[in-house]
């Protein structure tokens, strides 16, 4: 949205709250939200999106939610075996070649769950079957690993993401930030994260380094003195892109080529 882009909500879980979406910096004027009754619906919304080409990013929320009609037409404790899975791989047989044809980034929300009388290796799986797994080009896996306090008072997860699949670029890379409730992702704090692990900014106990001079004691202190200074921050962490993201394949090729000219000289 900030880029100008059209994104489009799929709350197939009912439970988006667009005053605390807003919050979060969410434009909830210009989001398209749908609220589909059954998965086949859901489904069909996203197909449809897709193949208008008009949106740039749709969000499913989420996958376990998208309950297909028959389950939701039946009586508690009927038995579908397999509804949902077949359901997801019927959908994403349509969905993939439309994805690719209009260009739209189309995000699935899951949700794990234990596989039962598991006694070795990993008990967790999602919800909806392997069709997704197997169509999907990145796979985050998000998890909550701490709670940030200001005193006794929870303000704050701290978040890791693990990707476990990745078509796009190497996989198995991990990141760690914070999201602060009633924010979202702290950018302040993944400045000071990246800005002591490269060296940017020193860290001695509890106190915080800039150029010598010193910007705060706790991390917390700090995310507010960076948000009251952004001309700092932002020079931060130019200096902490320059540092991570690789260089131009065009300067690589550019400065081989000048190499080589040298050796013919």
């Amino acid at each position: 949205q900030k880029l100008g882009g059209t994104a489009a909500f799929v709350d197939a879980e009912h439970a988006l709250d667009p005053q605390y979406a807003e919050k979060l910096g969410v434009n909830v004027d210009d989001l398209l939200v749908s609220q589909p009754d059954t998965g086949e619906q859901a489904l069909e919304i996203t197909d449809m999106l897709v193949r208008s080409g008009a949106v740039d990013v749709i969000v499913v929320d989420s996958v376990a939610a998208l309950t297909p009609k028959a389950e939701i037409e039946g009586d508690m404790g009927d038995t579908h075996v397999g509804l949902q899975a077949r359901l997801m791989s019927q959908a994403l047989r349509k969905l993939t070649a439309n994805i690719k044809r209009s260009n739209t980034l189309v995000i699935f929300i899951n949700q794990i769950r234990m596989k039962i009388g598991v006694m070795f290796g990993n008990p967790e799986t999602t919800t909806g079957g392997n069709a997704l797994k197997f169509y999907s080009s990145v796979r985050l896996d998000i998890r909550r690993i701490g709670a940030i306090k200001k005193g006794d008072e929870v303000v704050g997860s701290e978040t890791r993401v693990k990707v476990v699949k990745n078509k796009v670029a190497p996989p198995f890379k991990q990141a760690e930030f914070d999201i602060l409730y009633g924010e979202g992702i702290s950018r302040e704090g993944e400045i000071i994260t990246l800005g002591v692990q490269e060296g940017i900014i020193d860290k001695s106990g509890a106190w915080y380094s800039y150029n010598g001079d010193r910007i705060g004691q706790g991390k917390d202190n700090v995310r507010g003195f960076l948000k009251e200074n952004p001309d700092m921050a932002s020079e931060i962490e130019a200096q902490i892109r320059a540092k991570l993201l690789p260089v131009k394949t065009s300067a690589k090729v550019e400065a081989l080529e000048e190499t080589l000219e040298e050796a013919e000289a």
